[in-house]
């Protein structure tokens, strides 16, 4: 694809590599860039407390592992028949209620690792949009399929985001002092809230983000890519709301051409050539020739993982 006009993008003052560590947290297109970290074998962990879309929500659970505060009893409810936590993603439900606060404490203990020995930290806010939850007055996460009449909605003020990024990033600095920040906008529209209100949404976002000094510079256009550089519904999913496989690779491309170490780029494409190589599948396993096939494949994967020891395939 070629296009006469790109959005212009400043280059990472501390790239990724292949010995960076990176914790990617936020909204559903946080999944879709953390699954290309993966394809190409980057030392990176995906919303270990599962889909965050909201930046207050991404706050409160940044200040519970950062401070070690543990889940209770007092966190979680029963609904439906499976225990819940209204900070988290409904992924994390279980119908044990032990199992709940026991898989959700050992998140915490991971989680603070992950960030306290992480090169980056990639947030990707998804909406302005919140559920308050009416009896505690604390904005939750996820709803869990709660009836709606125990919510109240409402929309996050520029101040009140901005506010939280900076707790975020001063938090995260408590226990990281040297890691570097990547803050985007979910390119995905949230129609269920109405296209004006979508709008409005993702505005208050990136107008909180361009007000901090700091984030403006550490600031990737995604958002600004799918709806200026992508403006057409042939790079959209069937729901016309998600980017389509094209547009996320796409992204993908101006993402790492500008925040990943160019010296990386070779390796890159001999992983990418591994993956393309581990997917074929042979007319006869047995032949001689897709056996040859296969050693050299093995010795190429041993050789990467004699320099990289993480790489797993």
């Amino acid at each position: 694809m070629n296009f006469t006009t790109k959005i212009p993008i400043s280059k990472s003052d501390k790239p990724i590599d292949y010995n960076s560590r990176i914790v990617s947290l936020g909204s559903c297109f946080a999944e879709n860039m953390g699954e290309k970290f993966c394809y190409f074998k980057f030392q990176n962990i995906v919303n270990p407390f599962g889909i965050i879309f909201n930046p207050v929500s991404i706050e409160n659970l940044i200040s519970r592992v950062v401070t070690n505060k543990k889940f209770t009893e007092e966190d979680i409810f029963f609904h439906n028949d499976l225990w819940h936590c209204f900070e988290v993603h409904s992924a994390l439900r279980h119908q044990n209620k032990e199992m709940v606060i026991t898989n959700l404490n050992a998140l915490i203990d991971s989680t603070h690792y992950q960030i306290t020995n992480s090169t980056h930290i990639i947030i990707t806010y998804g909406t302005s949009w919140v559920y308050r939850n009416e009896q505690s007055g604390k904005i939750v996460a996820n709803c869990h399929k709660v009836m709606q009449s125990k919510f109240g909605k409402e929309i996050l003020t520029v101040e009140t985001i901005e506010k939280s990024i900076q707790n975020t990033i001063d938090i995260i600095r408590k226990i990281n002092p040297y890691c570097a920040f990547i803050f985007t906008v979910s390119p995905v529209r949230h129609i269920k809230d109405g296209f004006v209100e979508n709008q409005r949404s993702k505005s208050h976002l990136i107008t909180a983000i361009h007000n901090l000094q700091f984030a403006i510079h550490n600031y990737f256009p995604s958002y600004e890519i799918m709806m200026d550089e992508l403006r057409d519904y042939r790079f959209y999913a069937e729901d016309m709301l998600h980017p389509s496989q094209t547009a996320i690779d796409y992204i993908w491309v101006r993402f790492f051409e500008n925040y990943i170490s160019e010296e990386n780029f070779s390796m890159m494409e001999e992983v990418c050539s591994i993956q393309k190589a581990l997917s074929h599948r042979p007319f006869n396993p047995d032949a001689d020739s897709h056996l040859k096939f296969i050693s050299n494949l093995n010795d190429k994967i041993i050789r990467l993982q004699e320099k990289f020891p993480h790489f797993q395939f």
